[in-house]
């Protein structure tokens, strides 16, 4: 098949996780001789912070890291014929401007003979109801939607059978376990503050549990305001900055155990969807402590691939153990790498999609018979 993607960026993960995924799916169905091309806005500001804030540099890398991977750029919304050209499947993610949105869905409704998805990867269809409502997806054939909570909200506003789970996954061309086994001391985290959404559960589930534990945490990001900074300084924390996140998987080579602080939204009205780091760590093989998150799909076995904590103290009690108990680390890296072997891998993911564009086209050729 020809594919096209159309997502914010693809060269930049500067504050934009949906890259992670993107990247691995699009190198997988490379891998299986299908075409595809993700689309980008000229001036995606994550582009734009990447590049203002490490140089061209940053590109370079991406381009090294990824040469299987083909992207262009649109200007606006009449490029939309020029992007779905030759394509058999067109995937639109949720962040795609709402004029783009609403020409590719003309063109689909005119006759295209492409099957068009909307792939949701946020909170915002609960958290901003109203952005994603002005959509006009009227004309598309699907939405998938990255966790059972999401899609139901999908099938409330009428997508019924329409509306798919297709949560994202671990891209293990890149995340694995390392090869030679180093030296491992304290805990690393790396993830974006947020906008306030979990910034009492950082304090909370990390940066206090780590500093009673008297543990060295490494924090990775962006956006931190200067107050989130004064925090880390005063713990003794070390602030890293961004990453790359092709440089991830060395990055928790380095540490005993990382931690999953879920944002609020995910927590109280999306339940059942992680983050991709959760994804990503477990398959890099690193011992994982999450706050808790209810896990409504059954995606991982708690306390078993990973500890959950409940409270701080809870948490601080998981990071002590982690510290003192090699084999709880190594039961809890290999559990955690079987899980996303068995079940969240790039490659599975590719299965999923594939085998919904065929029930959606096994569809459309019944109602046209």
């Amino acid at each position: 098949m020809n594919i096209a993607y159309l997502t914010h960026s693809l060269a930049s993960c500067w504050n934009h996780g949906n890259a992670h995924f993107l990247r691995g799916l699009l190198r997988e169905l490379g891998r299986r001789g299908h075409r595809c091309i993700a689309w980008e806005p000229e001036g995606a500001w994550s582009l734009d912070h990447l590049v203002r804030d490490h140089g061209p540099e940053a590109l370079r890398a991406f381009a090294r890291t990824f040469p299987d991977l083909r992207r262009a750029t649109y200007e606006d919304a009449q490029a939309a014929e020029r992007i779905v050209d030759g394509a058999d499947l067109v995937i639109v993610h949720e962040w795609t401007g709402p004029a783009m949105v609403a020409a590719l869905g003309r063109l689909r409704a005119r006759g295209g003979r492409f099957t068009l998805l909307f792939h949701d990867t946020h909170h915002r269809a609960v958290s901003d109801p109203g952005a994603v409502a002005a959509l006009d997806l009227e004309s598309f054939d699907g939405v998938l939607a990255f966790g059972e909570s999401l899609a139901e909200v999908y099938r409330r506003r009428g997508w019924g059978q329409r509306a798919f789970v297709w949560h994202e996954a671990a891209d293990t061309t890149l995340f694995r376990p390392p090869v030679v086994a180093g030296p491992r001391e304290g805990l690393v985290w790396i993830g974006n503050w947020g906008d306030g959404e979990r910034t009492a559960e950082l304090d909370s589930f990390l940066f206090r549990p780590a500093a009673s534990q008297g543990l060295a945490l490494d924090v990775h990001g962006v956006r931190y305001p200067p107050d989130a900074l004064e925090r880390l300084a005063a713990h003794g924390f070390r602030y890293r900055g961004w990453v790359a996140n092709a440089e991830v998987p060395g990055r928790f080579a380095r540490h005993l155990a990382t931690v999953h602080v879920p944002r609020r939204f995910y927590v109280e009205h999306l339940p059942g969807i992680p983050t991709i780091r959760v994804f990503e760590a477990l398959a890099c093989g690193i011992p994982l402590l999450s706050a808790f998150w209810p896990d409504t799909e059954a995606l991982f076995r708690p306390g078993t691939d990973h500890l959950v904590a409940r409270s701080g103290a809870e948490m601080a009690a998981h990071m002590r153990a982690i510290r003192n108990d090699p084999e709880l680390r190594a039961g809890l890296a290999a559990a955690g790498l079987a899980t996303i072997e068995a079940r969240h891998t790039c490659a599975h993911r590719a299965d999923e999609l594939l085998a919904i564009v065929e029930r959606l086209r096994g569809a459309a050729t019944r109602v046209e018979a």
